[in-house]
């Protein structure tokens, strides 16, 4: 990488995770990536809506986030949708178990994006699901949002 150009930033965010969910306490991981992904993700081509993190063997790892295969890779391009493990210190892995015990709580991504390192970073939030009314409230909420802002 030189140092004179600025490369473009890319974050890809989970826009249904405010909607469908009350989030709580969020962390930053790091992810561990092929070549081949990395490479895709650089190109913007990830989804991350349907995804959601579990806990296997006492490490955290996110499963069902969507990562395009790499035009140009060979024999050896990653698979899709396969779990890829999360980077978290030991305190905040035992801090998520323990909180994740409560009825009802989850751990979902909300932004996959590249830090001025180079290195790929997903959010992740503890979140709990809401209720349906507590849907039509957010739309409320944000419908208002827009007509006071048409009215500025």
């Amino acid at each position: 990488m030189s140092k004179g150009k600025a490369q473009p930033t890319i974050s890809i965010k989970n826009r249904k995770a405010e909607f469908e969910y009350f989030l709580m306490t969020k962390l930053t991981a790091g992810l561990v990536l092929t070549g081949t992904e990395i490479k895709s993700i650089r190109a913007g081509k990830a989804n991350i809506t349907d995804a959601y993190c579990s806990f296997t063997n006492g490490e955290l790892w996110v499963n069902n986030m969507h990562i395009t295969e790499y035009d140009n890779g060979s024999y050896n391009n990653h698979e899709p949708k396969r779990a890829r493990k999360l980077l978290l210190q030991k305190k905040e892995i035992k801090k998520l178990l323990i909180k994740l015990n409560e009825r009802g709580m989850t751990i979902i991504p909300t932004l996959l994006y590249i830090n001025e390192h180079g290195y790929a970073k997903l959010d992740i939030a503890l979140a709990k699901g809401k209720k349906m009314y507590d849907k039509r409230e957010s739309i409320k909420e944000k419908d208002n949002r827009r007509a006071q802002e048409r009215e500025e």
